[in-house]
């Protein structure tokens, strides 16, 4: 049943048999003793981390990643079951919640990893090791052998994993493949290194979204799908060298609120960007970038869709409301719905994101606080 007062304005639907469908889609091509870790930072990349995450707690997912501590405590809170790794770092001061709230911190680095060395809280700091194969953003450099060998000694953290992250995973240019071959070799290396020496070393974990299908021949206990949850990727061109049957999780829509005709050399919008060369059609929608909808979208020929027909945005986004150019359609009306982003749209978001000159996962998280989320799943 509809919520109408949720769809009075601006709104994303979520369809959750498409993100049970996307995860099925990826059980399919990784090995069967490798689990998913689902990665719902973010709020699960804009789409509502709780009810996404209870979904993937009913079909059997119970590993979990996210940025910051107060996102694990949120699930926990939300009665999340299972493993949440904490991707980002926590400052010392508060690694007690980390006990309290039964998470898992990733050490960040080798300054890091002193800090929780160097607690006595009487009870072991879950981790993961993060390892540096040459991302060079957080992570204990793959050289500094002895280093990670000694902290899996220490008393005061139950080091649970290691794991590292492919930086150029979604390109096909030959020094990009060379480079996360390169990482994977170091990343291997040191794993078998400790294992040689009686360490071990817990769960292993190298591949997101696009190390899973551009590198398929690696193996490890998880892979971190984060995007491809919900069905879309970060840019349309990215080298798949596997391809993936995902439908996209997410819906963007708005109404239209006020219908009006302007004559031939009429503008639309602040700065007077568009002036029509015709007697025209035109609506306001209710929705602009301060849900979420980009700004520098404004005079990029994009398409959304009204009555089944695609229909140009045109003028200036304002921090509100947008135009539309509805000429062409026989049949309009104020409270008809506008679809911007979703399985039905005429252009998917990764093209929109394009013209943004960002990634799907920047334009879905952006969206706003203002949206209302509506969440469904189909009947068979």
């Amino acid at each position: 049943m509809e919520d109408n007062k949720a769809m009075d304005r601006a709104w994303v639907e979520i369809n959750l048999t498409n993100l049970k469908q996307n995860v099925k889609e990826i059980q399919k091509r990784i090995p069967a003793q490798t689990k998913i870790m689902a990665v719902v930072k973010a709020n699960a990349y804009g789409h509502g981390m709780i009810p996404i995450s209870r979904t993937l707690n009913q079909i059997g997912i119970t590993d979990f990643a996210v940025a910051t501590l107060q996102e694990g405590i949120t699930l926990r809170e939300n009665g999340i079951k299972g493993n949440i790794l904490i991707l980002g770092y926590t400052p010392k001061e508060r690694l007690q919640d980390i006990i309290q709230y039964d998470l898992i911190q990733t050490v960040v680095d080798e300054n890091h990893a002193k800090e929780i060395a160097d607690l006595s809280f009487g009870k072991q700091v879950k981790v993961h090791l993060k390892i540096n194969t040459g991302m060079n953003r957080i992570g204990i450099s793959y050289q500094n052998y002895s280093f990670i060998k000694n902290l899996y000694l220490h008393q005061e953290m139950k080091i649970l994993g290691i794991f590292s992250h492919l930086c150029v995973s979604d390109s096909d240019k030959n020094e990009d493949i060379l480079f996360s071959q390169k990482q994977i070799e170091h990343f291997n290396n040191l794993i078998t290194s400790l294992k040689k020496d009686g360490i071990d070393v817990g769960k292993t974990h190298l591949q997101s979204s696009y190390g899973i299908i551009n590198y398929p021949e690696v193996e490890y206990d998880y892979v971190r799908p984060g995007l491809f949850l919900f069905g879309v990727h970060e840019r349309e061109k990215n080298y798949c060298k596997i391809s993936l049957k995902l439908k996209p999780v997410l819906t963007l829509k708005a109404r239209i609120a006020s219908i009006r005709e302007i004559d031939s050399m009429e503008s639309v919008s602040y700065g007077r960007e568009y002036i029509a060369t015709k007697k025209e059609k035109i609506a306001d929608v209710t929705i602009g970038y301060a849900d979420g909808f980009p700004r520098n979208l404004s005079s990029r020929n994009i398409n959304v869709l009204v009555n089944n027909q695609p229909v140009p945005i045109i003028g200036k986004i304002c921090m509100d409301q947008l135009v539309i150019n509805v000429s062409t359609l026989k049949q309009v009306k104020v409270g008809d719905i506008v679809t911007f982003i979703g399985e039905n749209s005429p252009v998917k978001a990764e093209q929109i994101a394009e013209q943004a000159d960002t990634i799907t996962n920047e334009l879905f998280t952006r969206l706003g606080s203002r949206l209302s989320y509506l969440y469904r799943e189909e009947e068979n």
